[in-house]
């Protein structure tokens, strides 16, 4: 049964994550929020908090657009009860997703690295 819970769980992610990038690009308009993509959900266990992760294709606004995204936070879960159409819907956390920064400075390392093997 706990699988099957799970599979509910990693679903009900997956719909949050495709309504909310839906409602950023059609139902908001705010410049500030123009380049931002929802990369990750992440649900509790009981489902009533998700950890919504995003990231912005101008890192330079990164600021601004994190206190604009935290500002429509109950408007962003008021439209998502309403495209979802379910019961209840989690409270939404937003977190900066540094993932790609991460893996970028990873690649910059191992590329220095490979220069600096090639000429010893």
């Amino acid at each position: 049964m706990a699988g099957k819970n799970n599979l509910k769980k990693i679903q009900f992610e997956g719909r949050i994550l495709t309504e909310l990038n839906s409602i950023l690009r059609t139902k908001l308009n705010n410049p500030r929020l123009q380049f931002v993509s929802i990369t990750k959900v992440s649900l509790t266990h009981d489902m009533s908090l998700a950890i919504v992760y995003w990231d912005s294709f101008d890192s330079s606004t990164r600021g601004d657009t994190k206190k604009a995204i935290s500002t429509i936070g109950g408007k962003l879960r008021s439209i998502l009860a309403q495209s979802l159409k379910v019961r209840t819907v989690p409270e939404l956390r937003f977190e900066y997703d540094s993932q790609y920064e991460a893996e970028k400075e990873v690649e910059e390392i191992l590329a220095n690295e490979a220069k600096l093997g090639k000429h010893s």
